[in-house]
């Protein structure tokens, strides 16, 4: 058994699976806390062979990741302390995705709440999502605070559903529901909610249990997509609207209306079209 403390994940081990929940209340903002806590987990698990897949739910029903901390636009120097291990060429959210992506295990997303931005960025960098019909949404909404996904959303989706479908998502800025997101291809399979749990359970538990070596291989003859190029255009691009201030003012604003409240993030998407028009 591992007893690795983290400050916003609970861990458990069990015959070949690691299961992280994520718990970073009020909503579960990708923080310095939680990032730093995943790059952690993730790298401490590269190497251990006695972990086969590696399950991520969240402690709040309502809340997977609700998206990058806003708050950060007041300290755009927060998470400078990842930059010395931050690989050439990503930024630091795009290396988190980087780092998900290429995980030797089999990474198995429960999506029961929702997820927007960095937090969509990070179900869509896992290798499979399973996701709560009529709870679970899914949502890049980064356009309406004046920039684009920063942290490989844009090239993730362009690979995984298609350029046009790709520039819906980010242009629409709207969440999409667990059947929505099925169709597209941007997850696996949407499934009721109260079958989720056994699903996923089934499954880990019966890739856990496959013979020496067949994990392993698979990763291996299925490779993920080489993005390099894209994430630096995506780096660019994303950049090139931070710096903008249109982008300042609706974080700040998005943040006195109540965004990162959990009465606020309910509909964020409205809340922030609201600051924008």
């Amino acid at each position: 058994m591992h007893h690795d403390a983290y400050a916003t994940l609970r861990v458990s081990h069990e015959a070949g699976i690691a299961r992280v929940t994520l718990d970073n209340p009020p909503v579960n903002v990708l923080d310095v806390a939680l990032m730093a806590d995943l790059r952690r987990l993730l790298t401490g698990l590269r190497d251990d062979d006695s972990v086969r897949v590696i399950v991520f739910d969240s402690a709040d029903p309502d809340f997977f990741i609700a998206h990058v901390d806003m708050t950060l636009v007041d300290a755009p120097d927060a998470f400078d302390e990842f930059a010395a291990d931050t690989p050439d060429g990503v930024n630091v959210f795009q290396a988190l995705g980087e780092l998900l992506r290429h995980q030797p295990q089999v990474t198995i997303v429960k999506l029961a709440g929702l997820a927007r931005g960095g937090g969509a960025e990070f179900v869509t960098a896992a290798d499979m999502t399973f996701a709560a019909l009529g709870r679970a949404g899914i949502g890049q909404v980064e356009a309406l605070m004046g920039i684009v996904p920063g942290g490989g959303g844009t090239q993730y989706l362009a690979d995984r559903i298609g350029r046009n479908r790709a520039l819906e998502v980010v242009l629409g800025a709207d969440l999409h529901d667990a059947r929505t997101a099925e169709r597209y291809g941007w997850i696996n399979r949407a499934v009721p909610a109260d079958e989720l749990d056994d699903f996923v359970d089934r499954l880990a538990r019966n890739i856990a249990a496959l013979p020496e070596g067949v994990v392993a291989a698979a990763k291996r003859a299925v490779l993920p997509a080489d993005l390099a190029e894209g994430l630096l255009r995506e780096h660019d691009a994303w950049a090139g609207q931070f710096v903008r201030p249109a982008a300042e003012q609706l974080i700040r604003g998005g943040l006195a209306h109540g965004a990162q409240t959990r009465e606020g993030e309910r509909d964020l998407e409205n809340l922030l079209r609201r600051l924008a028009g």
